[in-house]
């Protein structure tokens, strides 16, 4: 009877975590420290900071919240608020259509 209950177990994956189906827990795999997950410093917003102003004219400061391939950087990148971003998005757009800066980038 106790023969039949291990092989149930071990069926079940109830037996030893290091065998069943060969995954760790994720402290083990880095040598218990958590790697990735600490203390970030909080972005903030340059234009709210500094009170300047977003004008589409103005594309060296445009350019710096675009990628090398001419998409618009998201917040969580940027660090600028959300009433900012808007704004930016917009100027960006503004000034790709004036040609002062580009579309895409190849």
């Amino acid at each position: 009877m106790a023969d039949s209950r291990d092989m149930m177990e071990a069926r079940v994956g109830r037996g030893d975590p290091d065998q069943g189906d060969g995954r760790k827990d994720q402290d083990d795999r880095n040598g218990g420290v958590r790697k990735g997950r600490g203390f970030f410093k909080k972005k903030v917003c340059k234009f709210c900071t500094q009170k300047s102003k977003i004008d589409y004219k103005d594309a060296d400061t445009l350019r710096r919240f675009t990628t090398e391939r001419g998409k618009i950087l998201p917040r969580r990148i940027t660090g600028t608020c959300s009433k900012h971003q808007r704004s930016l998005a917009v100027n960006i757009k503004r000034a790709r259509a004036l040609a002062l800066l580009p579309y895409v980038l190849k």
